[in-house]
């Protein structure tokens, strides 16, 4: 039967990192880490986490500054957060775990696999680059824009009663400046070992070309994969049809598609 813990804490780097447990206490296996997308928090997966957590143990994380955990004095990096969750499993005395980050959490599930490779059975992307310039020119722009007048909307925004201790200037600040640092992980990407799914909306904020070319850094788009499918590369990649960059959790299909990669044998 599944279950679910309160929200818990664990002190990490510096950080009052906030996580929630779910799904069945007896479930086998590695557990599967989620990471959410910039400012908002776990509930941004939706249905997915019910469905994912059905039959396997699921960690849901709140990163620095988002939702219940704190901000604290030091910039938003990717890979600092990448070695908060890797701390965090350490405390747990998880040593390995399935990882799956959505849009700014798929950029620290890319650096968790590249910076603790041992902790990463498997690996799941979802609407994240591997390079800041795949995202579209007018994401890049908004990036540039972004900054502690864009808390000004969040007065209206359910998230405002949902988080109501998180300083929304700040973290627009320091998100905004983190999505203006170039970046290219190519190099990186190429030597993750873990087989890996990448799933994008349709019409996501990612360009198709790039989306093209980070699924041939994992092998794939390569050669057909014959009539017996010897020749497909060990990752899988999903479009997620009638979707965006910014629906593409509201509904279970991301859970739909990643629970038979990450129960397969």
């Amino acid at each position: 039967m599944a279950a679910q813990t309160p929200g818990q804490y664990a002190d990490v780097n510096g950080l009052h990192m906030y996580y929630e447990q779910h799904g069945p206490a007896d479930a086998n296996g590695p557990p599967l880490v989620l990471l959410h997308g910039g400012v908002g928090g776990i509930t941004m997966f939706g249905p997915n986490l019910p469905a994912l957590a059905a039959s396997r143990a699921v960690i849901a994380v709140e990163l620095q500054g988002h939702g219940h955990t704190a901000d604290i004095d030091r910039p938003l990096r990717f890979e600092l957060m990448a070695d908060d969750i890797a701390a965090l499993l350490t405390q747990l005395k998880i040593p390995q775990a399935d990882v799956m980050g959505y849009s700014l959490g798929g950029g620290v599930a890319l650096q968790i696999a590249i910076r603790h490779p041992q902790l990463v059975r498997r690996l799941v992307v979802i609407s994240e680059p591997v390079r800041r310039t795949g995202f579209f020119p007018e994401v890049l722009t908004a990036f540039d824009h972004m900054g502690p007048q864009a808390a000004v909307a969040m007065k209206q925004s359910p998230l405002a009663t949902m988080y109501p201790t998180v300083n929304w200037a700040t973290l627009f600040t320091k998100i905004g400046e983190m999505a203006r640092q170039n970046y290219d992980w190519s190099a990186d990407v190429r030597k993750i070992t873990s087989p890996t799914m990448l799933i994008f909306a349709d019409a996501d904020a990612v360009t198709p070309a790039h989306i093209m070319e980070m699924w041939g850094l994992f092998g794939g788009g390569q050669r057909d994969a014959g009539l017996d499918g010897s020749g497909r590369p060990p990752g899988r990649l999903a479009i997620v049809p009638g979707t965006t960059h910014y629906d593409i959790l509201s509904t279970d299909a991301v859970a739909r598609l990643v629970i038979p990669f990450l129960e397969k044998p």
